[in-house]
């Protein structure tokens, strides 16, 4: 690619001292940007300018033209980079522009955009055709008249701006409507913002103003009374005391039990007919919010009870809290006491029916140790007057004594019998002595064997006979250790019964508040703000993104 070399540009003089003057004139490159005013005739100096009409040339008016043009392109404040992307351009369509601005004038002329990007990507043209540009002779000058130093001439152009007024500058016209585009859109945000102010004001600060208006003029004083207990149980009757005896733990239940109790409505009809909740809360000096109606039913007054009674369990420590709330400090410090009441004796009620049913058992147990032992005596009884014998193991032994010496005598006379058969002529009267002593000691020790095994009575024998009574005692022992247990049981029932197994200890006491409690006017005024404000930007856009979705 190639670029035209850059000529020299003059300034004409109107008088003869131009010519003098012209060495003092820069060079076309450095003067490049300051535009050429045209020659203008004043009515003085007429007669200067016929004079020396030959050495010089008026300006035409349509070099007047392109002046005006070049200057309204140069306030438009184009860089140096589209000045000289501008004169590539040109320079490729076969123009031949004397400066950057009359580049784009040529240009805009001609109807090309000398910024656009396809016109920048076809700047590389055949050699050919920027030869042939290059070479192209220049238009001889017109006979009969004076020629100057002076620019080249080229064609004039109509411009693009058609809506234009004689008078009017193209800048001016763009700075213009710059300026009645911004005010426009000033105007849209201005109205923007006004509706944007106005749904703000209709449906987030007025409600906030009505809320923080109730709460600071309008809402009832509330005086609150905070209280805390705990459940305790009590482990000294039982012989072995649990692992969990003494923690939390062992009255978990019995608290939850207490806490659920309390929140219920069976207690707030037990509060109402012993304090008088309803008529309490249904007093005209309270606001009508929170006020019940003169005859309200027990489901609005469970609603209004579960607003002014809170309770909490902490389950780590054991602890229930309740805070009650009422329009009067002494009407809440009540209320708190008897709730307290009614949580103590729902814990007594707890165990109750355990402790009846422990007593029961037991003396259902020591009825039937009774019985059990009775027969085992009964039993033994029978069988020491089947045998006619009061003491088996007695007699037994007597028997066996008897026996044994009965043994010893009838050995000895066996052996006194032998001793005289020993003898060549026995005694015999000694020897039929002996042999009748021994004869009767043989039939009397058959008799004491017959005594010990009954066996002509043809019943138990006598050893099995104590045998039998042995194992009633045992089983009369064993009754005997059951009926002392089962005693012992309705024993110990009966006092667990007497003694209370639950105890409720109350850590803090009610006491009447002397300031008011509720409302917080300010946190609650800042907590209506803030929800009115997210309702309003969750509205607002589930409706942005709708008409979106309509609109696309």
């Amino acid at each position: 690619m190639t670029t035209k070399p850059k000529a020299k540009k003059f300034r004409i003089r109107r008088t003869a001292t131009s010519s003098s003057a012209a060495a003092d004139i820069p060079d076309a490159d450095a003067t490049e940007d300051i535009p050429r005013a045209p020659l203008r005739l004043e009515t003085s100096d007429r007669a200067d300018t016929e004079a020396t009409a030959q050495s010089g040339e008026v300006t035409s008016a349509r070099e007047v033209e392109t002046e005006t043009d070049i200057d309204s392109i140069r306030r438009e404040g184009l860089t140096g980079r589209q000045l000289r992307m501008a004169r590539r351009v040109a320079q490729k369509h076969g123009l031949a522009p004397t400066s950057d601005f009359d580049a784009v004038r040529l240009l805009r002329a001609k109807g090309i955009d000398p910024f656009q990007r396809t016109a920048t990507l076809e700047l590389v043209v055949p050699q050919a055709t920027q030869e042939s540009a290059a070479q192209q002779p220049p238009q001889p000058p017109q006979p009969g008249r004076v020629q100057l130093p002076q620019t080249i001439q080229t064609a004039q152009l109509p411009s693009t701006q058609l809506s234009l007024e004689p008078d009017e500058n193209p800048a001016e016209r763009r700075a213009a409507e710059i300026t009645r585009i911004q005010k426009d859109i000033a105007k849209r945000r201005r109205k923007k913002m006004a509706l944007l102010m106005t749904r703000l004001a209709f449906f987030v600060f007025l409600p906030t103003i009505l809320a923080g208006y109730y709460f600071y003029v309008v809402a009832t004083p509330m005086y609150a009374t905070d209280s805390e207990f705990l459940i305790l149980k009590n482990d000294g009757g039982g012989a072995m005391p649990s692992l969990l005896s003494g923690t939390q733990f062992a009255t978990n239940q019995d608290a939850i039990a207490v806490q659920s109790y309390l929140q219920s409505k069976d207690a707030m009809l037990r509060l109402d007919e012993d304090e008088g909740f309803k008529a309490h809360f249904s007093q005209p000096g309270i606001d009508p919010i929170q006020r019940l109606s003169d005859s309200p039913s027990n489901e609005e007054a469970y609603k209004v009870y579960k607003r002014n009674v809170e309770i909490a369990y902490d389950p780590t420590e054991g602890v229930i809290k309740m805070e009650v709330i009422a329009a009067d400090p002494e009407t809440a410090a009540e209320f708190s006491r008897a709730l307290i009441g009614y949580a103590e004796d729902r814990v007594d009620n707890l165990s109750l029916r355990k402790r009846s049913n422990a007593v029961s058992d037991a003396e259902e147990g020591l009825i039937a140790a009774q019985n059990a032992r009775f027969d085992a005596q009964e039993k033994l009884v029978r069988l020491q007057q089947e045998g006619a014998i009061v003491d088996p193991e007695g007699r037994i032994t007597t028997l066996r004594g008897q026996i044994n010496n009965i043994e010893v005598q009838l050995q000895e006379k066996r052996l006194e019998l032998a001793a005289l058969l020993d003898n060549r002529r026995p005694n015999e009267a000694k020897v039929d002595g002996v042999r009748g002593d021994i004869r009767r000691l043989e039939n009397l020790l058959a008799d004491l064997n017959g005594q010990m095994t009954n066996a002509s009575s043809g019943s138990d024998s006598l050893a099995e006979l104590a045998v039998q009574i042995q194992l009633a005692q045992a089983d009369l022992a064993t009754r005997d250790l059951m009926l002392k247990a089962a005693l012992e049981r309705l024993e110990t029932a009966r006092r667990d019964a007497d003694s209370q197994a639950r105890y409720l200890t109350t850590s803090v006491v009610p006491v009447a508040s002397e300031d008011p409690s509720y409302p917080r006017k300010f946190e609650n005024t800042i907590l209506a703000f803030m929800i009115f404000a997210g309702i309003y930007l969750m509205v607002s856009l589930t409706a942005s993104i709708l008409r979106e979705q309509v609109s696309s």
